[in-house]
């Protein structure tokens, strides 16, 4: 006969020693700020040492709180933070990011956004991080004209492309892989 005290007790023991040595996630080490992954064991499937990665981002979402950081622009910094914490060289990575429909506002200048909503741009800290890191990053010029934006409108270093559309096309002919993401 099971003992259903003693499965009980065994399955919190097996629980909270999962929770104790679970560690919270960490920024860094390539977007300090931004980013943060959780450590993975070191056999876990990942970038093939030696092999160039050519990446791309599709971000159309934006966060509801005009003061919050767009997550879908961080996963960008995510992903480069956890290949760093694994070991992947960056020199083994290129990484681009394509924004278009209402996450255009989170590539705005600081004077641009509080021009519109009162506030600087809560991304600001982020997109000078990627580009730090070397991240292209593109906005949809599609996008930027419906929205009444100017490309003086947006971070240095942002590029306009014709349209999103455009930029993924010619991304993935330049060998850049489309992620889910």
């Amino acid at each position: 006969m099971i003992n259903i005290s003693r499965l009980a007790k065994g399955c919190l023991l097996v629980l909270l020693t999962n929770l104790a040595v679970a560690s919270p996630p960490k920024k860094g080490p390539v977007i300090v700020d931004y980013g943060p992954v959780f450590e993975v064991p070191a056999t876990a499937y990942n970038l093939k040492a030696g092999v160039r990665y050519q990446v791309s981002m599709d971000v159309a979402a934006t966060a509801a709180d005009q003061t919050a950081v767009n997550r879908n622009l961080e996963s960008a910094a995510r992903f480069l933070n956890m290949q760093g914490q694994a070991g992947t060289p960056m020199a083994d990575l290129e990484l681009a990011v394509v924004v278009h429909g209402p996450a255009a506002k989170d590539l705005l200048t600081d004077d641009a956004y509080f021009e519109r909503f009162g506030l600087p741009n809560p991304n600001s800290g982020l997109l000078a991080g990627l580009q730090m890191a070397g991240v292209a990053i593109y906005i949809c010029g599609q996008t930027a004209v419906h929205q009444g934006f100017k490309p003086a409108d947006f971070h240095a270093g942002v590029t306009m492309a014709l349209s999103a559309i455009t930029a993924h096309a010619r991304l993935q002919a330049e060998g850049y892989t489309l992620t889910p993401f």
